[in-house]
């Protein structure tokens, strides 16, 4: 048996008062509590975070989905290549004859820079506890989706308060150990932010979907971005006039050496994780949401493949969309394997057994825990009665552009026609105005031979549900118009008003008479399932507050049991976590050592994709042209590193940073090995994959001659 399968029940869920040496993703507020002095760390607490001053974490950006920090005074962002991927994409297809993925891109001058469509980049700028506030809403109030609807009322009140009519300003309210605590995070937002130099996908995406997740790695995940704002310091959206946002703080970029068993730390924002699980969620996602997903988007890759082969335009259009779901879809069967592997649902439901031997002895504890877990597995019953039908309304958010637009006009309409105190919460002006701006964005990935055949494989399983699990209105509409799906979809693809920008955007802020006036398939279509999807979100609206109260139990029970815990989940707040630079054993006879080389980069090279590095490269290699950027001990430029981090979604871009506070790299993936990360810590096996430093200034300064940003960065280079 593996250290992996106990290190979380013994240190995390049974809440021991010390965690194993690298496990968590703490809050900013716990870092004081971690004697991280004692552990490596060279700054003083207040160095990384202080409330007030300015410290570390006033560099690190939020890019929504990713990580960033800044690197410059003037703005300037450091990411990974495939959190910049969406930009790079959108900029490619609104311009004809580019492509920016495969070749890069380098702004000489900050006249030159490229915006990045869509992207914000937002700055933390307050940080409070605003438990009692929040938890008063809900006192006294025993149904659980009851007093959720209180709570986030009051937390809709809390944010809307506080940003007001500012766009630049973003306030987010999020929950701890499940509803124990809340925390509030002010941000400043930025919406004006392009692209600096990215690598070709050569280097950023080396190794491809291929390499994705897997240890030895070689990609260069790299791109410089920048911030801009308004002359008046708002954040304001794309114009020339706007100026580089001033840093308040940035990162220095690290020259010293790095080597094996050295101290290392991330600041970044974890999107989620679920340590905090029963048996059930385990069961629920290893024998049914991650086979479905798996499935679902293996078939939706393969018809993309299928219809761009000999169309680049067709795969400039999809690739954003592709790549993100080649990434779940390898993420998920990673965590197939891990937990099939291991058992991972046999020992949780034997430590459950355990609990509630434990509970059960004592008589106030089976008053108030006793039921827990029973209560828990009837949620999941319920959940499991419409399974089929609830997989396929889901799908709908893969049922192609025109599809998807046509649902969400129709689903605002349904809500702008009510009273403003009837309608669902965020159904405002203010949300149709940020939909509306948004919505040219969404035609960069639209290719019609793919969304056409993206909306007939939803509909198409639609028509294998069983009769106790149908659609209703997907049959009524289908029965009342006599049409197959093949004839919908070709009627409604035949010259679509919907793909016109235009036409799309004049539906938001129609009523629903409106809209249905139109005879347009695509909004006949929304309307007809509309009722299903209703009654979808209510059935999660009831699941999902009434699962929570009862994780919260499990929490209570665990607490009672072995004491008080540790950190909260993810949830797409800032976080730290440390450890050190290590390899690790990934099967028997073998182990990797945590570092790779641009030596392995050559040798993986095949000439085709996704093996194709620039020729460029070799000779740099072979001419040892490395500038100050080689490891003396490798001789060679190293490209990755692995280090005993915990990390997650989300962390992708984050600093790494060095005893000293000093940038040495960039988080952009964990190992597949320890796929099972989110549910649980694997000491052993689970590293954090970043790309090292010293490449990423390597290659914008012997590969790009980015002369400029080296520069604006305060390093040297060949030319200075």
């Amino acid at each position: 048996m593996k250290k992996m399968v106990w290190t979380f029940s013994l240190f995390l869920i049974l809440g021991f008062t010390a965690s194993p040496p690298d496990e968590g993703m703490w809050l900013l507020t716990q870092l004081e509590k971690l004697h991280l002095n004692d552990k490596g760390l060279e700054l003083k607490i207040e160095d990384v975070y202080h409330p007030t001053k300015p410290s570390l974490t006033d560099a690190i950006v939020w890019l929504g989905g990713c990580s960033a920090s800044f690197v410059s005074p003037d703005g300037l962002i450091l990411t990974n290549h495939h959190c910049a991927y969406g930009g790079l994409q959108r900029a490619s297809a609104s311009t004809e004859g580019v492509d920016y993925i495969t070749d890069g891109f380098l702004a000489k001058t900050k006249a030159d820079e490229l915006q990045s469509i869509g992207a914000t980049a937002s700055i933390l700028k307050r940080v409070e506890d605003v438990t009692k506030k929040v938890l008063a809403a809900g006192e006294g109030i025993d149904d659980p989706v009851k007093r959720d609807k209180k709570i986030n009322a009051k937390i809709r009140e809390m944010t809307k308060e506080i940003e007001g009519d500012r766009e630049d300003v973003l306030a987010q309210i999020k929950s701890n150990y499940k509803g124990k605590q809340y925390m509030l995070y002010v941000f400043k937002r930025y919406r004006d932010v392009r692209i600096v130099y990215a690598p070709p996908a050569a280097i950023g995406k080396y190794g491809g979907d291929i390499d994705n997740w897997m240890w030895p790695r070689h990609t260069g995940d790299f791109t410089y971005l920048r911030a801009y704002m308004a002359p008046d310091g708002s954040g304001a959206e794309y114009s020339p006039d706007n100026i580089p946002v001033k840093s308040k703080k940035y990162l220095r970029i690290s020259q010293s050496d790095l080597n094996d068993g050295d101290f290392t730390f991330i600041l970044g924002y974890p999107g989620a994780t679920t340590r905090w699980r029963t048996s059930n969620s385990v069961e629920w996602n290893l024998k049914y949401s991650y086979p479905q997903t798996v499935k679902d988007y293996g078939e939706i890759i393969k018809l993309m493949d299928d219809l761009t082969e000999n169309d680049p335009n067709g795969k400039i259009k999809v690739a954003r969309l592709h790549s993100g779901l080649h990434n779940t879809m390898k993420n998920f069967q990673g965590k197939i394997e891990g937990m099939t592997k291991t058992d991972f649902l046999g020992k949780k439901k034997a430590f459950e057994k355990e609990l509630m031997d434990f509970i059960n002895k004592d008589k106030n504890l089976k008053i108030k825990y006793g039921n827990t877990l029973k209560r828990i597995e009837e949620q999941y019953a319920i959940l499991g009665k419409t399974r089929l039908k609830d997989d396929v309304l889901q799908m709908g958010r893969l049922s192609g552009t025109l599809a998807g637009i046509a649902s969400q006009a129709y689903g605002i309409a349904v809500e702008m026609d009510k009273p403003e105190a009837d309608r669902e919460p965020g159904y405002d002006q203010k949300m149709v105005e940020s939909t509306l701006k948004r919505l040219p964005a969404r035609y960069l990935g639209y290719f019609p031979p793919v969304d056409k055949a993206m909306l007939k494989r939803v509909l198409e399983k639609s028509n294998e549900l069983p009769k106790d699990q149908r659609i209703k209105g997907l049959d009524k509409f289908f029965a009342t118009n006599k049409m197959t799906v093949d004839a919908f979809v070709d009627k409604a693809f035949t010259e679509p008003k919907m793909a016109d920008v235009e036409y799309a955007k004049s539906l938001f802020g129609k009523s629903v008479k409106e809209l249905k006036a139109l005879n347009d398939p695509f909004i006949q279509l929304a309307a007809a399932k509309y009722t299903d999807n209703k009654d979808l979100n209510e059935r999660y609206k009831t699941f999902g507050p009434t699962i929570e109260a009862l994780r919260k139990e499990y929490i209570d029970a665990l607490y009672a049991w072995k004491g008080t815990g540790l950190y909260p989940d993810a949830n797409s707040s800032i976080r730290f976590t440390y450890g050190n630079v290590s390899g690790y054993k990934p099967a028997d006879a073998t182990w990797y050592y945590p570092f790779t080389s641009l030596g392995g980069v050559i040798a993986k090279n095949t000439g085709k994709e996704p093996f194709d590095m620039p020729a460029k490269l070799g000779e740099l290699h072979a001419k040892k042209d490395f500038g100050q950027w080689a490891d003396p001990d490798l001789n060679d430029i190293p490209v990755a590193f692995t280090h005993m981090c915990d990390i997650t979604g989300g962390n992708s871009g984050s600093a790494v940073l060095n005893a000293k506070g000093e940038l040495i790299g960039l988080a952009f993936d964990g190992n597949y090995e320890a796929m099972t990360g989110d549910w649980q810590y694997d000491y052993d096996m689970q590293r954090t994959i970043s790309v090292d430093i010293r490449y990423v200034m390597f290659i914008t300064e012997k590969f790009a001659g980015a002369h400029h940003l080296l520069k604006e960065m305060g390093l040297k280079s060949g030319t200075n």
